[in-house]
Parts: structure tokens; sequence; C-alpha cells
């Protein structure tokens, strides 16, 4: 799947798996300053040129003035990047754990934040505590720690089971070892340095992050990448028999080789080939890889399975097949995978025993092609599981979920159990009703006093909501106010109490403190209070802008071009309007956004980009087309093969209906999307010519039969043109006729008709969509006299969400808009 969210990040959310980021939205997508935007008139001057050659299609050439900006284009970069600042200097909340406090009153909190350094070109790593405590009359008390304090270095933390150990996990730089710390209350209790030739890096984020403490807390469980394959080493006389041994010692007579070239899991798991499971001891300190998984499956997501006193110790995790072509993971749901058992290794006198133990895996799902977030019941009596098998059937990249659980033993060997429904696929939610599940990450502990009530994130058409779930009825209750058009993300839980966070696109984020009323109740009542955070100037100032928008979520009936579309398909699409609070005698100039995917979504959460942009004095009218999730999975399948007509089409009576309706001026509207959103911005300018005065495409899919043979996800290709017989039609070696739907699908298609200016912006380490779609698509509108403006980033993947790059990005939108829009 490409990118799954444009530009709608939340700032302050749990760590999540749409993460890049960026919700451009959790889709796959520029002349480039190669230094920091903005210094000096004299250093904009050196780098910016305006083409003359507009005046070829009718836009005046800048003045001659050497190779300067006009006097309003640099102003509006002095004044956008200032205000601009203030919103990337936000902190974001990452994740939160909660901890019993010393003294029996109220609850420890910690916080993960994150905070872009533009000057440094990286995400400072925040820790922030807090005690939560409510008075008699059920009133917050709120006590923070005075200041955040900076964990340089460190790739992950986790608390243990009990709150009363800290694992930090530091992955090396170059040849050094991986530095497990593990710390106490008041102190580093204990270091450990795990050398390259056991295992690489751990794995910090994505699918196939996993790291689980043991009940006892003395070992932990772990996915690392599995030691490189040795490489041949020659010397002035070839081939040296013994360059295989581990020594790391320099040689300068020789050197070695390439060896055979190995499959890499595609964007953002560059070097990334074999995740494998190990287990530490605390206590020792001895690291043991897990026996009996091999090289046929990389795994993820480990959990400890429940222990039972005198037997052995068991592992669950999530295993995909990795001795065939490994195909892109992150943002795609639509990969096979399991869940499996393994043994635990042994530690001790009993290690010796760890070659002569059965150590055969089971695959305790088996009766389904898709399995992932294994949790077990507090009780340890079941095993529940979320699946998205509905990828697997379409192939499709996100689809609706379903949760399942199966009954667990702790007697004997574990074995394959009948898979029990909890929730099935909802196919066609009734209106205003639950569109089924959409949970890309869950706590490692989701579970209310009752020990079969989940807590979890999932999303509600254009809104992010927060679910209840009874694993042993199936009911499924949104527990955040059904009135509220906000989002909500999950953080953590304090026993029945929830905190969680709750923005919109004009409202900051506020963390809440959720309280269960009526816990016997059939029809439970949440109350949910907010927990005052200290908060800083740019946040005071970002507050202030965004206290003059305002935004409504609309619901357009779609038009059918089709008498044959599914009850779901033919329910209206939604968009999100932001606009001035301020009635004006003329619209302001509107930006219509567009997410990835395409089964991705916007959220009505706040985010700094889109606040920005609404902040200069832009409308906002963020499409969710038919394709996206949120609405049921008939909806989302509806898409499939219709790419480049059906959620073109959609975009357009969107962009109808708020012209209708007076908050548009036809001949003031720019679109910008990333990704597959950027399919849909050059698909646009090139079908609907005079609809729209500039364009900003983030990493664009612009011609597939370029891509299919570069991307890391080809079967997107297939199965986005040509529906589920993609899946079947899969091949390496496309056929002329292949190529030529590619083509009838790609933006490239209308290029003659192109005349908007149009904004690039390129990760030059993209491999979900490469570079060379978008350059080769900017080129051929050069070749033909549109404007356009082209920046490459040469160290960004897909998001381009390095913050210099975020911050030129966004800057070089905002000042492209204005000139065109104005």
């Amino acid at each position: 799947m490409l990118l799954r969210y444009i530009t709608n990040t939340p700032i302050l959310t749990p760590q999540s798996y749409y993460s890049y980021s960026t919700l451009i939205t959790q889709s796959p997508f520029s002349l480039h300053f190669p230094k920091p935007l903005l210094r000096s008139s004299s250093q904009l001057r050196t780098h910016v040129r305006i083409r003359s050659r507009m005046d070829a299609v009718g836009v005046s050439p800048a003045k001659e003035s050497t190779v300067g900006l006009d006097s309003f284009i640099e102003d509006e970069y002095v004044s956008q990047s200032k205000l601009y600042k203030e919103f990337t200097s936000l902190s974001t909340i990452d994740k939160a754990w909660t901890f019993k406090s010393s003294n029996g009153v109220g609850t420890r909190i910690m916080f993960s934040m994150s905070q872009p350094n533009l000057l440094a070109n990286k995400k400072k790593k925040l820790m922030l505590s807090s005690v939560i405590s409510e008075d008699s009359n059920g009133a917050l008390n709120v006590e923070w720690s005075p200041f955040p304090m900076e964990v340089t270095g460190a790739s992950l933390m986790v608390p243990s089971p009990s709150g009363s150990k800290l694992l930090i996990v530091r992955n090396p730089e170059n040849d050094s070892p991986t530095l497990f710390e593990i710390w106490g209350l008041s102190q580093l209790e204990k270091e450990i340095r795990v050398p390259q030739s056991v295992h690489g890096s751990v794995y910090a984020d994505g699918w196939f992050e996993g790291v689980s403490w043991s009940s006892d807390e003395s070992l932990i469980a772990y996915v690392a990448e599995e030691p490189a394959v040795r490489k041949p080493t020659f010397n002035d006389f070839g081939y040296k028999k013994d360059g295989g041994s581990d020594s790391t010692d320099k040689d300068c007579s020789s050197w070695k080789g390439q060896g055979d070239w190995e499959d890499e899991w595609g964007e953002a798991y560059v070097g990334k080939r074999q995740p494998a499971l190990f287990v530490l001891n605390i206590n020792s300190g001895d690291v043991r890889a897990v026996n009996g998984i091999g090289r046929s499956l990389s795994v993820g997501q480990v959990v400890w399975a429940p222990t039972v006193n005198g037997l052995h110790e068991y592992l669950v995790f999530v295993g995909w097949p990795s001795d065939t072509r490994k195909f892109g993971m992150i943002y795609c749901y639509n990969r096979p995978c399991a869940i499996y058992v393994v043994k635990a290794p042994l530690f001790g006198s009993d290690s010796t025993d760890n070659a002569k133990d059965d150590v055969s895996l089971v695959n305790v799902s088996r009766d389904t092609s898709n399995a992932f977030l294994p949790r077990f019941t507090p009780d340890g009596k079941f095993l529940v599981f979320f699946s998205a098998k509905s990828c697997i059937d379409t192939g499709a990249h996100s689809a609706t979920q379903s949760l399942h659980k199966i009954e667990w033993t702790n007697e004997g060997a574990p074995s394959p159990s009948k898979i029990i429904d909890v929730v099935p696929v909802v196919m066609c939610p009734e209106d205003n009703c639950f569109p089924g599940m959409y949970c890309f990450d869950v706590l490692s502990k989701p579970w209310l006093s009752d020990g079969c009530t989940m807590i979890l994130s999932s999303i509600w058409g254009s809104t992010g909501v927060i679910i209840s779930v009874n694993v042993l009825s199936g009911k499924v209750s949104r527990i955040t106010p059904s009135d509220s058009t906000h989002s909500w993300s999950l953080l953590s839980l304090d026993g029945n109490n929830v905190l969680a966070v709750s923005s919109s696109l004009t409202d900051v984020p506020q963390i809440k403190y959720g309280s269960l009323d009526e816990v016997e109740s059939k029809d439970a009542t949440w109350r949910w209070l907010d927990v005052m955070k200290p908060t800083s100037e740019s946040q005071e100032k970002v507050k202030s802008l965004l206290s003059s928008l305002k935004f409504d979520i609309f619901k357009i009936p779609v038009k059918n071009g089709s008498h044959n579309l599914s009850k779901g398909a033919s329910k209206p699409i939604e968009a999100i309007y932001v606009s001035s609070k301020t009635k004006r005698d003329a619209c302001d100039p509107m930006i219509v956004i567009l997410h990835g995917g395409p089964h991705g979504v916007s959220l009505s959460s706040f985010s700094k980009s889109l606040g920005f942009l609404a902040s200069v004095g832009y409308s906002l009218l963020i499409v969710n087309y038919r394709g996206s999730i949120g609405f049921g999975e008939e909806a989302l399948q509806s898409l499939l093969g219709k790419i480049g007509s059906q959620d073109v089409n959609d975009v357009l009576t969107a962009i109808d209906h708020a012209i209708d309706m007076g908050l548009a001026n036809p001949s003031k509207i720019a679109v910008l999307g990333g990704s597959h959103g950027g399919f849909l911005t050059t698909h646009l300018i090139g079908q609907a010519p005079d609809k729209f005065a500039a364009a900003a495409a983030r990493n664009p899919v612009c011609n597939l039969g370029l891509m299919v043979g570069t991307s890391d996800i080809p079967d997107w290709c297939f199965v986005e043109t040509f529906g589920t017989e993609g899946i079947s039609s899969y091949t390496e070696a496309q056929t002329p006729q292949i190529l030529s739907a590619f083509h009838e699908k790609s933006p490239m298609s209308h290029i003659s008709h192109v005349k908007t200016p149009t904004l690039f912006l390129l990760g030059a380490k993209d491999l979900r969509v490469p570079v060379t779609n978008g350059l080769q698509y900017a080129r051929a509108l050069k070749e033909k006299g549109v404007p356009v403006k082209l920046i490459v980033f040469p160290e960004d993947n897909h998001p381009i969400s390095r913050p210099q790059s975020d911050f030129e990005s966004f800057v070089n939108i905002g000042v492209w808009f204005k000139k065109y829009c104005k």
C-alpha cells in the first residue's frame, strides 16, 4: 500500500503502524535547496530560478533580475517559513506507560515524546513524567516533572510488567555491538553488549517490532536481524579459503566480496533481510537464538505464552514466509502470515538440553491465511489475534479487519486449535453504525479489569475513535463521545481508566483521562476529563492561529457511473472542510487534500502541515473517496480495478459540492496529494485541466508501467489496475497488453492536456514509488512548457519526513499555491 495518510499526522498519538507518519494519508511519495531552507536572501537567489519559459503557457516570467526571486515570492518565503516553524516546534507524544504510585496515591505516567530539531535534521526523543490522581469530587489533580529529559541514542524503550525495570536498546553504528541497558527505579543496573556476530540491529518499529518481558522479568524475548551471511574474501592470490572467519581485524592484504544478493523487505527496511527471534537473560547477560524457526520465516510481534510451574516456557510470534520474493512490508497487510508457537531456550544448568529438546514449530492459526497482533487474555485461557484476510482474498493492501480467538491450554505442547470468530468483517455498515475494525497497533496489556474487554484505537469514517470489544460476547462499543468529530487515540490503560489524546484539525492535541462510570452496567458510560499539561510559547501561538478556524465533515452523494455497485459502494463519501470562522465577501483559495493508499484515510486529527496551510489563508477540502478505510469493506473493495476513474470522479464530485455550497471560488482551487494522492493529483490536472490553479505532488505514482518494474510492491500495480484478478495475473515479465493497461490507468496517459503549474517533491531513496516516476512526469511537463518546480531530497524515502525535508516541502507548497492562487 502506498503511504497511508497525506499530511494528517497527529501531533499527540501513540506510535502506530500508520506511522510514517504521515497520514498523507498511517499513501506510498522538487528545485532542491541542498541547505536549510532560509539563510539569507542572497542564498535564496542563488538556489531558486523562476523559469522564463512560463510565458509560453500564459504565465508572466519573473523579472530579469538575473536569477532572483521577485519581492512578493521572497516575502512569502520569509513569512511562511516563520509561521511553519511555530508548528514544527511542537512536540509529539508517541507513547505512554502507567505505573502504580510509590505512595499508593494516584498513578505515575511516563510519556515518550519526540520533537523535530531542524538544525540537526533529527527528532529528539524526550521523556516526561507526571502523577495523576482524582479527588473526592472526581476532579483530576496532575503534577508534572519540571522539565522533559532528552534520551539520546535510544532505539527502543520498554518497561517491565511490574514497572520496576526499564529496558533501553541502543542499536549499533557500524560494527559496534547492540547495547541493552536495564534500569532500576534509581539507577542503571546492568549493561549488556551483544556483538554483531550474534545478531544485528534490534527491530524497533514496524511490523517486525517485538520485545516482550517474561512474567518473572528475568528474560526478554526480542526480534533482531540475523547475522549477515558470510561473504567471500579475496586477496592477491585469488579466493581466500578462511576468509569467512568472524574476525573483525583489519586485513589490508584482502577484501570482502559482495556474495549472493539477498532480498530485503522494501521501503523503510533497507538492509533488513531476516528478522529472527532471540532471548536475553538479564541476570547472566547470555543471549540465545530461538531454535526451530529457520530462515523460511521472518518473525515479529513476539509475546510470552502464559507460564505454568514445572512446564517449559513457550514464545508466540507472527511469522511471514521469507523463502520467496520479499515484497514491501510497511503499510501492506496483504502479506500472508500466521501465529506460531515455539519453545523458549533454556539457560543455566538446563541449557545443554536446548539442542536435544523437541523445538518443533507449531502454526496455531493454520485455518486462516492472515493473523497478527497476538494477545493473551489475563487468565491465559484465550489467545486473541487480528486478521486482514480480506487483503489476501482481494489483493488490496489494507482492508477491514476481523478479530478472533483460540482456546489456549497449558497442558502439554501447544497444537493448532479451532479459530473462533469474535468480530467479523463489516461489509456494509448501517448509517452512523460501527464500520468495522481498523486497528494497527495494540497495547501490550489492552484489558480492563474484567479480563475480557479489550480497549483499542480504530477508525470510524473520517475520525479516529477508541472502542471496547468483549472477546466473550463479541460486543463492540464506541467509548469516546459519539457526538465528537475530534479524533481520539489510545495511549495507555490505568486499571479501568483510559489515557488518550483527542485533537482536531482546528484543536491541538489534548490529553484525556477516561473513567468507566458503570462497570457492571450493560451500557457502560464513560466520563472524560482534560489532563492539563504545561504549554510552550509555540503551542500558544498555534492555538491562537487555529482558534480562528472551524471544520465540518460533509457527507456527499456519489455519482454512480455504474448500476452494478454494491450497497456499500453507493453510500455517500465523506470530506472534511476546514475554513475561517470569519465570513468574507469572497471565498478563500481552497486546497483539495488527497490521501494515499489508496486504502488509507484522512482523519480529523491535528496535523502540523494542514494547520499551517489553513493558517496561511487557505480553506481545505480533505476528501475520503471510495476505497478509503473506515467505511466498511464493500466501499473499500469497490475501487479495485477502477483507480484513475472512480476515485477521480469522487474527488471532482466533492469539489463541485463545495462550489455549489458557495465554499470555493472555481478559479482559486489547488490540489495536493502524496503517493496515491499524488496519483490522483496528476490524474486530476490531466482529466480536468481547467479546474485547478496549481498543484503539488509528493512522490506521486505517475506511470504504473515504470513503477511495476522498480517498486517494492509491484503486486499493487496489478491489483489496483485489474482488480482481484490481478492476483492471478501477476508476473515479473509484463506483456505488451499488461503494460498498455498500466498506461491507460496512469496519469501519464492524460499528460497532453495538463497546463496546471505543478510542484513536485520527491525522495531519492523512495523504494515504494521510486523517484523516476515523478522525474519522468515533471520532465514531460517541462517539455511542453507547463510551469514546474522540482525538489528532490537525496536522503529521504517515501514519506519525506526528515525534519528539514518536511519543513522545506510545506513552505514551498505554501509559497507555490500563494503564487498561483492569489
